[in-house]
């Protein structure tokens, strides 16, 4: 039986429409709790089982699974030996080493650039709270050394030893090690560009296996070794 989104219900966002997924699908989606890798070519069967739904459109369905598969609950499931499922919750296919590694090179940089954003902010918060102290206090200190010794201490030579300590003090930055050459990559035929095909897709700086899912003249939509659906040209892939 073909499972449909109720057709009075209007996602507005991503999240609701993953909230709409795994009330459609749950034994393949889920908001809370353990999440299960998907099937490679998923987004084709969200295609076909949702398309009497004119409110859910494939660019929709596409962002939404993207960010589901990016997700750390979902990086985290993609563990070696364990099956991917189809929307129906049945098991299929196992993750391989390669694809397993991949999920958690994805999951460790996630994390790490979520530490270094958090610890952007808590450096923020400090400065402007630096900043926001009144500076009656230092003004009042120095007002009474002056008193007591008759001498007042130029404030412009505590800035500058300041500065000059905290330079003595920074860290000098390491030398980056020269990038590994990259590997030749040789470009995918455009007969061989056929759902199902494995490819490499080059997003950033290394190439990621993926499997084609969506072919639209020039447009290819792949799916990632992680589960994560993106859409790129045809230029963009290379031979596996």
């Amino acid at each position: 039986m073909t499972s449909q989104v109720e057709p009075q219900v209007k996602p507005h966002n991503v999240k609701e429409i993953v909230a709409l997924l795994s009330e459609q699908f749950p034994l393949c989606f889920t908001l809370t709790g353990e999440a299960k890798p998907l099937k490679i070519g998923i987004f084709q069967d969200l295609v076909e089982r949702l398309k009497d739904n004119p409110q859910l459109s494939k660019t929709q369905l596409r962002q939404a699974l993207r960010v589901y598969t990016s997700s750390w609950r979902y990086l985290d499931a993609v563990k070696e030996g364990v099956a991917r499922v189809d929307l129906d919750g049945t098991a299929g296919e196992l993750i391989d080493q390669q694809q397993a590694e991949h999920a958690l090179k994805t999951l460790t940089e996630s994390k790490a650039k979520a530490a270094e954003v958090r610890k952007a902010k808590i450096a923020e918060q400090k400065a402007k709270q630096q900043a926001q102290k009144p500076k009656a206090a230092a003004v009042a200190g120095a007002e009474r050394k002056t008193d007591k010794t008759g001498y007042k201490k130029p404030a412009t030579k505590s800035a500058a030893a300041a500065a000059k300590s905290s330079t003595l003090k920074e860290p000098r930055p390491k030398a980056q090690p020269a990038p590994a050459a990259e590997k030749e990559l040789q470009a995918v035929a455009t007969d061989k560009l056929v759902v199902g095909a494995k490819v490499l897709v080059k997003l950033g700086q290394n190439p990621m296996p993926a499997t084609v899912v969506e072919v639209v003249k020039q447009d290819v939509v792949v799916q990632l070794a992680s589960g994560m659906v993106v859409k790129t040209h045809s230029g963009s892939l290379y031979q596996a």
